[in-house]
């Protein structure tokens, strides 16, 4: 009876034949070969970077136009605003439309109700 149990190949749970087939055992054998998440991480690393960058541009226009040139380059720090909310830099895009439409509402409302 003890021969039965040890020559009983369906009730082992390492199955040669099938671990070739599943993909866990496939993954853990090239994990240490390949990693797909390595490539991704760096890669949108430097997508925030150009965000920042754009979005500290923006930022500087917007500001600017609340004192030279409020409509050109209010709607420059919207513009640019706009492409750096799209590339991850949400906050510095997000401000520099909001004080380049700012800017650009100023100088309208001067015009109509002001000199």
């Amino acid at each position: 009876m003890a021969d039965k149990d040890h020559n009983h190949k369906t009730d082992s749970t390492y199955d040669k034949q099938n671990a070739y087939n599943n993909e866990e055992y496939a993954r853990e054998l090239a994990a240490d070969q390949y990693d797909p998440e390595a490539d991704r991480d760096h890669g949108d690393r430097r997508v925030m970077e150009g965000g920042k960058g754009i979005g500290w541009l923006g930022l500087i226009c917007s500001v600017i136009a609340l004192f030279f040139l409020p409509i050109v380059l209010g709607i420059a720090g919207i513009i640019i605003g706009y492409i750096a909310l799209r590339q991850g830099a949400r906050a510095l895009g997000g401000w520099a439309i909001g004080i380049g439409c700012l800017a650009v509402l100023i100088q309208l409302l001067r015009r109509c109700f002001g000199k």
